[in-house]
């Protein structure tokens, strides 16, 4: 199925994709970066999946129940409608996928069909009927660790090594099924009311969404993007995964195929100021919390990305067994690119966290120390060459935007100390700041070109460029950056609004093949021209990008628009916080405000875990409260 045909189920602990007819591809259990025991969109059918359909449909339609990840999902046959609602229930403890087929009128086929292989599709399960607590009939798939048990109205037959079913509903009758994940040493858990929780889980999900204040320009959009990113935090570790998959590949047949289901602190740290922007405050103590776990230790050993619960062993290797999606070989777990210098991260980091003390969020004595230590750190080693935000392969350079994000972390750290009366040498930092700004207006800077070039010595630009407005290191509507912004479109735009990261065969990122336009560099534009007062161009780079999310307003890594067809991992955050972030500013371009780096965010004080916004914003002071949630409300805070 093409990328752009998945819809997304999660709990907050993990994630599955379903495609339009039904048929669940990816998932991994019981957390993101576990070992998948669906795994056909990288493969076959074979390599586990589960299917539940209307196998003679005409048409397919689908939507998220309100604001939330239930999914409805309507099949019309020539004989019948049904309607399928899915979900991964919240806040029971368990690691569950319900699934209830109900016929709506006259009557239709069925086909179900429960192929479960773990190990990323390499393990061909023990699978056996046994009872449950209450005596009912189950399947049980085991290996290892790993049990999964199905249970349900109706349950499938062997088949060779997967199990069938086909049958007819009618009008009015409905077949209800659940998946759970447990250790293989644990019983059977009891069977819990389908519908129910999937009604709950729903409420829970609009109470979140209630509990900060989404904008109003392209407000569909944004609410989507902001339930992906939350999707994508993991309730109980506060980390924040890139994306939901590995591998999907950025280009089809190619080699670009890379493992994105941990925490890079750049994107998490982006994360987190997409979030504060719209009044989300609880996830701001949340991911700092997870962070001064996961790089606790010697400031020297920071890493750019981490496993959900803070593990640094991301050792990358290729899963020969499988195929890949369309032929895109190899498939990778893990991700070599832990192990690089990238400079830019930290100044990720240090705005982040300068966003949550500005938005109102008290600095801790445990985290305020780590950031000194950090920027400490930097302070021996901004002046080396590194891999960069795109994580070359090829030999490290002087990029630009790494220098400028220095200068944001050096910058960040004496603000703290001016602006709130933090202790730390200032004046070192200060220094270092300024020798930062220096060599990056002498070196990085083309002034018979009148742009910002991608690294030293470089003739060309990429379009982390643009990033450099969201940093003070100069304003917006600079004429330096102005330059940059049009050299970034000449030389990288290839379709209206649409960018590549880089040209390929001007870069040595040590990978063959090409790419296709990345989404998150498209919205950046967006941010850019808006921060800089240009609403209308902003505006006009939002129309031609906010449409090419899926059914379900999901965003993937990149897009291709000469297919018109999604590339890479899905759902990207990096792609739906960078369309938060751009009609954020966008919405404030077309009030005439120009903020600067932390400016304008609504959260000014926590109580008792509830966000409060001044008067004159015109949000509620705490979130609404959607009755009987509580509990999964909780888990999703």
């Amino acid at each position: 199925m093409p990328i752009e045909d998945y819809a997304v189920l999660g709990d907050g602990r993990t994630a599955a994709l379903v495609s339009s007819r039904g048929s669940v591809d990816w998932l991994c259990l019981p957390g993101f970066d576990s070992a998948a025991c669906f795994a056909a969109v990288l493969g076959t059918p074979g390599h586990g999946r589960w299917l539940l359909t209307v196998p003679d449909a005409t048409t397919v339609e689908r939507r998220y129940e309100d604001d939330s990840f239930v999914l409805e999902t309507t099949y019309t046959s020539p004989t019948g409608t049904a309607v399928v609602r899915e979900a991964m229930p919240l806040g029971d403890g368990r690691a569950d996928l319900i699934r209830v087929l109900t016929c709506t009128s006259g009557s239709v086929a069925v086909e179900h069909e429960w192929v479960v292989r773990l190990g990323y599709g390499s393990i061909r399960p023990w699978v056996h009927h046994v009872r449950d607590e209450d005596g009912e009939d189950t399947i049980r798939a085991i290996a290892g660790p790993d049990s999964l048990v199905l249970r349900g109205d109706r349950l499938p037959s062997p088949d060779g090594h997967r199990h069938r079913d086909a049958f007819r509903l009618q009008a009015g009758e409905h077949v209800a099924l659940t998946l759970t994940w447990t250790p293989s040493w644990e019983p059977v858990p009891a069977r819990l009311p389908a519908r129910e929780r999937l009604d709950q889980t729903a409420a829970a999900w609009r109470e979140w969404l209630a509990s900060g204040r989404p904008g109003s320009a392209h407000r569909a959009a944004v609410v989507r993007s902001l339930l992906v990113l939350r999707l994508l935090t993991d309730s109980e570790t506060g980390g924040i995964v890139a994306a939901a998959t590995t591998s999907l590949p950025e280009h089809l047949g190619g080699e670009r195929n890379w493992d994105y289901r941990y925490c890079w602190l750049r994107d998490a740290a982006m994360t987190l100021e997409a979030l504060l922007e719209e009044g989300y405050a609880e996830e701001a103590t949340r991911w700092r919390d997870w962070l001064l776990r996961a790089v606790a230790g010697d400031p020297s050993d920071l890493q750019i990305m981490y496993r959900v619960d803070g593990g640094r062993d991301l050792v990358e290797r290729e899963l020969a067994h499988l195929p890949g999606y369309a032929g895109s070989r190899p498939v990778r777990v893990g991700n070599d690119a832990v192990a690089q210098r990238q400079h830019d991260v930290l100044g990720e980091v240090m705005m982040a966290l300068e966003a949550a003390r500005e938005g109102g969020l008290q600095e801790t004595d445990e985290s305020w120390s780590l950031q000194r230590h950090l920027v400490d750190d930097l302070v021996g080693n901004w002046r080396e060459p590194d891999r960069g935000i795109w994580e070359v392969r090829g030999e490290p350079r002087h990029f630009v935007h790494s220098k400028v994000m220095a200068w944001t972390a050096f910058d960040c750290a004496v603000r703290a100390v001016e602006r709130h009366g933090l202790d730390g040498p200032a004046d070192v930092w200060r220094a270092e700041r300024d020798a930062v700004r220096a060599q990056v207006l002498a070196e990085g800077y083309d002034a018979e070109r009148g742009t910002f070039v991608q690294h030293y010595g470089a003739g060309h630009t990429d379009a982390a460029l643009l990033a450099i407005a969201t940093t003070g290191f100069l304003p917006a509507s600079d004429p330096r950056l102005l330059g940059t912004v049009a050299a970034v479109r000449a030389e990288l735009e290839i379709a209206p609004g649409l960018l590549l990261r880089y040209r390929t065969e001007r870069t040595d990122d040590g990978l063959h093949g090409e790419e296709h336009a990345f989404l998150a560099c498209s919205f950046w534009l967006a941010d850019a021209l808006a921060r800089a007062g240009d609403a209308v161009g902003a505006g006009r780079v939002l129309d031609a990008l906010l449409p090419l999310a899926n059914d379900v307003g999901l965003l993937a890594e990149e897009y291709d628009p000469v297919t018109g067809r999604m590339m890479g991992n899905v759902p990207q955050a990096l792609s739906h916080l960078a369309l938060v972030r751009a009609v954020h500013r966008y919405e404030l371009a077309l009030a005439g405000r120009h903020p600067g780096r932390t400016q304008e965010l609504p959260v000014v004080a926590r109580s008792a875990g509830r966000v409060h916004v001044p008067d004159d914003v015109g949000a509620p002071a705490g979130p609404a409260v959607v009755p009987g949630t509580d509990g999964a409300a909780a888990h999703l805070r």
